[in-house]
């Protein structure tokens, strides 16, 4: 990197972000780093979202058909002039200081490829399931090794050759927004390349998030892809949002459930599955005291079953990857061995 301000790129991908495009754009603007530019990516969207860029000052760029953040990252990617690349999403606004952060961190440590920050603790929607997701993010973020395995492309940084020279992030195999920055993140580290996570680089969130677009977005474009990855690599380390402490959480809750049934021909189990309830609310009382500091004691007691359903689907959606993707791979390996042998 030169000796001269680093020119860094913000790209922001949007697709229909009119309602929270705007402060996003305004928030970049504000910035007190002297080099940089925006790159808006417009992914067809059907509202206004490329005209009020351009009237904020940013370069637009329009995909050819509907292609997802993936892609559109990836455009702005190629279109960019800077250094660093800053991925930031339409919703999320920024304070003056980031950029200055970021570029502050590559300056100082040449061996550093990406880092990433987190969503701060005042999520910008009052709504119950808006307020628990953003602060189980925030939790999670705050809570986890500055030295990561990953990258989140919603706060994220990342030098324009390392982005380059792993070809960016993988669009053919997410289409859709999912995990395509964790995969690239992973992708990365394995590479021996380093990850940081800076807690002290927060943004707000503007998302609302509703019942069905949340259940949807985590069991589908999150935990599916999420626990493929797992199997694929052989594992993940004890961090982030697959602590070995989630995990013993996702089989407290199966155990609780699966013996539910069964308490009416036979009483005691009832007391098995309350001691798994106990233990699961014992693992969990880091967040659970977060959230009862953050908004109260009801709306931490509020959070138990959404943390109960989380560990649910995570759990069951990881025994279902690996009964269709890991079982026969093992039971190839077995049948070759046998084969062998004879």
């Amino acid at each position: 990197m030169s000796d001269k301000t680093p020119l860094i790129s913000v790209i922001v991908p949007v697709y229909n972000g009119r309602a929270f495009l705007h402060q996003c754009l305004d928030a970049i603007f504000a910035s007190n780093h002297p080099a940089f530019e925006v790159i808006v990516v417009d992914d067809c969207s059907t509202d206004e979202s490329a005209d009020l860029s351009r009237k904020k000052g940013a370069m637009v760029i329009s995909t050819p058909k509907r292609s997802g953040p993936a892609s559109a990252r990836n455009l702005g990617a190629e279109k960019a002039s800077g250094e660093l690349l800053m991925f930031i999403d339409a919703d999320v606004v920024v304070t003056r200081d980031t950029l200055g952060k970021v570029v502050e961190h590559f300056v100082r440590q040449p061996d550093l490829a990406a880092l990433f920050g987190s969503y701060d603790d005042e999520p910008a929607e009052q709504n119950f399931l808006s307020q628990y997701k953003n602060l189980q993010h925030h939790f999670i973020h705050q809570t986890s090794r500055s030295e990561a395995f990953t990258f989140w492309s919603g706060l994220g940084a990342m030098r324009s050759e390392v982005f380059l020279k792993f070809e960016g992030f993988d669009s053919q195999k997410f289409a859709v927004p999912s995990i395509e920055d964790i995969d690239l993140g992973f992708r990365i580290h394995r590479a021996g390349y380093r990850i940081v996570l800076d807690r002290n680089i927060q943004a707000k969130h503007l998302k609302k998030w509703e019942i069905v677009s949340h259940l949807r977005t985590e069991v589908f474009c999150r935990a599916l892809p999420w626990s493929r990855l797992i199997l694929e690599s052989q594992g993940l380390k004890n961090d982030m949002n697959v602590k070995n402490s989630d995990r013993l959480s996702a089989v407290l809750v199966g155990i609780s459930l699966l013996l539910l049934p069964f308490i009416v021909w036979q009483p005691l189990l009832a007391l098995v599955a309350a001691c798994c309830i106990v233990a699961l609310i014992v693992l969990n009382r880091r967040i659970l005291s977060f959230y009862a500091r953050k908004r109260g004691i009801l709306f931490a007691l509020m959070t138990i079953p959404w943390q109960m359903l989380y560990f649910l689907y995570s759990g069951a959606v990881f025994v279902m990857c690996w009964f269709l993707y890991k079982l026969p791979r093992v039971i190839r390996l077995k049948a070759g061995f046998e084969g062998n042998c004879l």
